[in-house]
């Protein structure tokens, strides 16, 4: 799993006023839990951007002068109009623990189904699984090569070695749609 390192400054003060003062200095205010206890501290918005505008999943390295903590991002609230940062919370990362995260889906191969006019569909982007950090893959690949037209790979149907799946077992992860061309041919061949 990919990382990413983030500066952070721990701050005394919490609640409302404290984190408008915190954004009035152009920083974001954040919170991390886990462990049975939480900080509080501020980033740089411009330092969790890469972790926030990506498709991609991060272990996100906290740098508390000169102290990591490992953590996850759990969510990042935004202003409804300016699209900034609002507030974000990290999840800590323990020892031998498993953590739950969304990682995105990668489909590979040539799907069966397309060849013949079927139209390919990816309805999960990302699918949450948990597993120690050392088992987390940076994405989850799933072969499409023996889908046919008007199948569909569900998240029960994917089997990874030491990873299990958190999002439902009959959550559609992709499906080749039936369309006219597909329709065509089918007639076609009988």
């Amino acid at each position: 799993m990919k990382t990413i390192s983030v500066k952070a400054v721990k701050r005394e003060d919490y609640g409302k006023k404290a984190a408008k003062a915190v954004r009035r200095e152009g920083l974001v205010p954040c919170v991390l839990c886990g462990n049975g206890e939480s900080v509080t501290f501020s980033v740089d918005p411009r330092d969790v951007k890469p972790l926030i505008y990506t498709p991609n999943s991060y272990i996100v390295e906290l740098d508390f002068e000169g102290k990591t903590v490992q953590a996850v991002l759990r969510e990042a609230q935004f202003h409804p109009i300016r699209e900034e940062i609002l507030h974000m919370d990290f999840y800590r990362v323990a020892e031998g623990k498993p953590v739950s995260i969304a990682i995105p889906v990668r489909l590979t191969g040539n799907a069966a189904g397309v060849k013949v006019g079927g139209k390919l569909a990816l309805s999960a982007r990302k699918l949450t699984v948990s597993a120690l950090v050392e088992n987390l893959p940076d994405e989850i690949v799933v072969d499409v090569t023996e889908l046919g037209v008007g199948k569909t790979i569900f998240v029960g149907d994917l089997q990874f070695e030491n990873l299990k799946f958190v999002t439902p077992a009959t959550t559609a992860v992709c499906a080749v749609r039936v369309t006219r061309a597909s329709r065509g041919a089918e007639a076609a061949g009988k």
